[in-house]
């Protein structure tokens, strides 16, 4: 035989065992939809399939990561033994106490009370207020986002922080390697940064030649402000310009629409221990000495209030068991709003049964998309949920909405980073809260109002009108949604 011959029957039986393996390998430990889809771009492409599972095909962190957080998590539980006994009453819905549980096992943090929390819409008002609070802090401001990019929005802040460390006041500062670095300004931020005199880290660095290496598009979604231990802010708004300083996002007149919410009492203790949990992992200091002890106090309209982190450090998908205990408890209505809407089976099945139970159910998401892929993706589930009886509301353009919360029933309300999708799910790292209080919930049902105004309802019928090629654009974005 000539070395062509061979080279075609090495390649081919290279092409087999690569199939075999992977039929093996693939599946083991990953949800069906997932092996199903990895399996496939194996099969197709199986040389750059193998190489792109081999690259991110595990959702682990690197085995001194993951005993780090296991450490932090047994910290946690010892600094707050005893803490879970918030005043019950008649209020709680009696399946409460059974998702406390769950959220308690899984994260580690318990539910407290006596917390007060408000809801905070307005984009540049979030800054204003934020940068107030770290101007009257006296002992350390901690600071954990997605993305922080220093531009002409967000400079006061920045100023803030910088008048905070002239007053003596540690500030520390964490964000997502990859994220921010994808933004216009990176250098300029981490100067600004420097010359603060702040300390700042970054998460998930992608280093290799530094020894900081895992699976490259694993991410740090939190986004946390703390205060002195008495005051703190999360959900969905990055501290960057509302139009992300992309010159797509400006020419198409792209705005972001988030909400915020500013929390006092014992629950700000736990959204510090998340930053502190982000700070060992980056550095390897323990801040136990800012880990503050609970002193509630006496708020007229109490809330009690859990934070529940997730990603891939934990064992189970916290968020997503969260959701779904949610989900299947709710006894009148669930509405939902997630800009990146792209559930797996268990999500998809948790709201197609609550409308055959005859639950109100509705999804708030964008009109437009400002990720392409994700955007076709999220489209493929309309006509399933349509039909299934779910009201959904699409926000008008030019605006993104991407806030992320959920109300069920009268009693209890989610709030946080993380989206209603596979990635926010298993390869983010996100924080969530649960507020069981109808006060609270009465402030989200007036957002949703408020949404409600500025959206359209998508129809059945017009769904169905949709061109030829963009269900099949929609159906190839949600087969590569399913490669986790």
């Amino acid at each position: 035989m000539d070395i062509a011959t061979i080279s075609v029957l090495v390649a081919l039986v290279i092409d087999f065992v690569i199939r075999v393996v992977a039929v093996i390998v693939v599946p083991r430990n990953r949800r069906p939809t997932s092996g199903m889809a990895w399996l496939l771009a194996i099969f197709f492409i199986p040389y750059l399939g193998v190489l792109l599972f081999l690259l991110i095909g595990y959702r682990t962190l690197p085995k001194k990561r993951l005993a780090m957080q296991a450490e932090i998590n047994q910290f946690i539980l010892d600094n707050t033994e005893g803490m879970e006994r918030p005043p019950r009453g008649e209020q709680w819905p009696p399946w409460l106490a059974s998702v406390v549980e769950l959220n308690r096992t899984l994260g580690a943090l318990p539910l407290v009370g006596d917390n007060s929390a408000t809801l905070l819409g307005d984009y540049n008002g979030t800054f204003a207020s934020m940068i107030a609070d770290i101007d009257r802090a006296e002992r350390y401001v901690h600071v954990e986002f997605y993305i922080l990019s220093f531009d002409t929005t967000t400079a006061p802040f920045f100023d803030a922080l910088e008048r905070a460390v002239a007053r003596g006041v540690s500030v520390r500062v964490l964000m997502d390697h990859i994220q921010s670095m994808r933004k216009p300004g990176y250098r300029k931020t981490k100067r600004r940064l420097t010359t603060a005199g702040v300390r700042w880290e970054l998460m998930l660095p992608l280093q290799p030649f530094k020894g900081k290496w895992q699976r490259p598009d694993l991410r740090n979604h939190r986004k946390l402000l703390i205060v002195d231990g008495a005051v703190g802010y999360m959900g969905s708004q990055n501290v960057i310009d509302r139009t992300y300083n992309e010159r797509s996002n400006i020419r198409r007149g792209l705005k972001w629409k988030d909400l915020m919410t500013r929390v006092e009492g014992p629950i700000v203790g736990e959204l510090n221990a998340i930053f502190l949990t982000d700070w060992y992992s980056e550095t390897q200091e323990l801040l136990s000495r800012d880990l503050d002890p609970v002193h509630p106090a006496i708020v007229s309209d109490p809330l009690d209030c859990q934070v529940v982190p997730s990603g891939p450090g934990f064992k189970g998908e916290n968020n997503l068991r969260l959701f779904l205990a949610l989900l299947y408890y709710a006894q009148e209505r669930i509405i939902i709003t997630s800009p990146y809407f792209v559930p797996d089976e268990s999500i998809l099945y948790a709201i197609t049964t609550a409308t055959q139970r005859g639950i109100h159910v509705e999804l708030f998401v964008s009109e437009i998309g400002d990720q392409a892929l994700v955007y076709h993706a999220q489209r493929s589930y309309y006509e399933e949920l349509l039909r299934a009886g779910v009201i959904i509301y699409m926000y008008k353009a030019p605006y993104i909405l991407h806030a992320k919360h959920f109300t069920i029933d009268d009693d209890v309300a989610v709030i946080g980073s993380s989206n209603m999708d596979m990635r926010s799910f298993s390869l983010n790292m996100e924080v969530s809260m649960m507020v069981r209080g109808k006060t609270f919930v009465q402030q989200l049902r007036a957002v949703e109002d408020s949404y409600r105004k500025d959206s359209r309802e998508l129809t059945l019928d017009e769904w169905m009108k949709q061109p030829l090629r963009s269900t099949i654009l929609d159906n190839l974005a949600r087969l590569t949604s399913a490669v986790q």
